[in-house]
């Protein structure tokens, strides 16, 4: 029987370019000299495959020698663990190399390059997030029955009665949010039967915004198995229902607080629609990391809501970048093409980094769409995961965002996953084919 009295054990740990979080855990003892001075990983463990393996011929392991580097705490932490057996504590790091230098291909010091350019230029990026997910019972996540049933018959978007189903989840869930200072704000149900939404509030710096989502997705996680229920923010879990979606909001202020994006009219000010042609330019670039695994492209089939096209509007969700309504100091821009199985480091640095290319580049997006942008004629963004890694490798414009390093190993590490996935013969295949043909 577990002491709860007991000092707690400490976890550390930094995430990779999966979004998983990788790392020790380490007697109480040692929380003090971690929070003081870190410790020391692995460089690799940034660039490893989404079920932990080594990337071949990965710059990082034995071509270098497979050196560490400095783990040092964000400033997150330590943050009480309430679905842990034992007592326990987390204490999120990044890394730095030998040198004390940040490790650029950390995605969260990625992220951070890019946040520094803009303090440079004495502007402030405000970012909020919106997170979709399921829940379900863990034998219907990990049976093999693709379209097996959730906790109810059927939901109807935004649903109160839906939401009052799942009151005591979605409890846990906000006390969870608050004892991590992650600002969780509204939750409605999704029209998918036993997916939700929860919004994140916006904050004033895009690191923290990445460090809430990635946190809301652990807590989610977790709290769902403390239940005795799955929580999934797989891209499709289920052929026959809507995707899971990461929607990001940000809106920029100058060093006075003003909204650069806003200019007294609903269209915005030249300087948002600066940072729109940004985004648009890098967007089919940048779908290797919005739409980082396998399942994700199976978001983006027809009229499933999903932006499967290089467009934006106003107040208009069938465009990948929309521009809401609403009072003049909250103009932004909705970025809405990441799905939720995605690193949100690594989304938030290509979002802004694109952005800011466009606005120091004066570049002006073609015309707003108006009505159903899946029917209009407009560029395609690549729905093929393959064709999605090409493009990205292709992309010059990626240069000024991502590190050397980050996108040869992240490359390296898709490809890897592309493989194994392209090797592997699924049971509907053996059911279809077996003794058909």
């Amino acid at each position: 029987m577990s002491d709860k009295n007991q000092d707690p054990n400490v976890q550390v740990g930094v995430f990779d370019l999966n979004g998983q979080m990788r790392g020790k855990r380490m007697p109480a003892k040692k929380l003090d000299t971690i929070l003081k001075d870190g410790f020391r990983m692995p460089l690799s463990i940034c660039g490893i495959d989404i079920w932990g393996n080594d990337i071949a011929e990965s710059e990082l392991v034995f071509s270098s020698g497979d050196g560490d580097g400095y783990c040092i705490p964000t400033g997150r932490g330590p943050l009480s663990l309430a679905t842990t057996i034992e007592p326990a504590v987390l204490v999120p790091c990044t890394f730095l190399q030998e040198d004390k230098t940040p490790f650029l291909a950390d995605p969260r010091q990625a992220l951070a390059k890019i946040v520094d350019q803009y303090k440079a230029r004495g502007l402030t990026i405000v970012v909020a997030t919106e997170l979709e997910f399921y829940v379900t019972d863990p034998d219907s996540i990990y049976g093999t029955a693709q379209t097996a049933p959730i906790k109810q018959e059927h939901q109807y978007l935004e649903s109160l009665d839906t939401l009052d189903l799942h009151e005591p989840f979605l409890n846990a869930v906000y006390g969870e949010c608050a004892a991590w200072g992650v600002p969780a704000d509204a939750a409605i149900s999704e029209a998918g039967t036993g997916q939700f939404e929860i919004n994140l509030n916006h904050v004033p710096d895009p690191l923290r915004a990445a460090d809430d989502a990635m946190f809301f997705k652990r807590i989610v996680k977790s709290v769902a198995r403390d239940q005795g229920l799955a929580a999934t923010f797989m891209a499709k879990p289920f052929g026959d229902r809507p995707g899971n979606g990461l929607h990001v909001h940000f809106s920029i202020l100058d060093k006075d607080g003003n909204n650069i994006f806003a200019n007294g009219t609903e269209e915005g000010s030249e300087t948002l629609h600066h940072a729109v042609a940004g985004c648009l330019d890098l967007m089919p670039a940048s779908m290797a990391m919005f739409a980082p695994h396998y399942n994700s492209y199976r978001r983006f089939a027809p009229n499933c809501h999903a932006p499967g096209a290089v467009g934006w509007g106003y107040e208009n969700r069938t465009t990948a970048i929309r521009i809401p309504g609403g009072p003049d100091v909250a103009r932004r821009i909705e970025h809405r093409v990441a799905g939720a199985d995605a690193n949100a480091y690594l989304v938030l640095a290509a979002i802004l980094g694109a952005a800011l290319q466009g606005m120091d580049n004066k570049s002006s997006p073609a015309a707003p769409v108006q009505g159903d942008a899946f029917a209009a004629d407009l560029p395609k963004l690549p729905t093929d995961w393959g064709d999605a890694l090409d493009a990205f490798e292709a992309s010059s414009g990626l240069d000024d965002i991502f590190a050397p390093i980050l996108r040869s190993i992240y490359l390296k590490a898709k490809r890897q996953e592309l493989g194994r996935f392209a090797s592997e013969v699924s049971p509907f295949e053996y059911r279809t084919y077996l003794n058909t043909v």
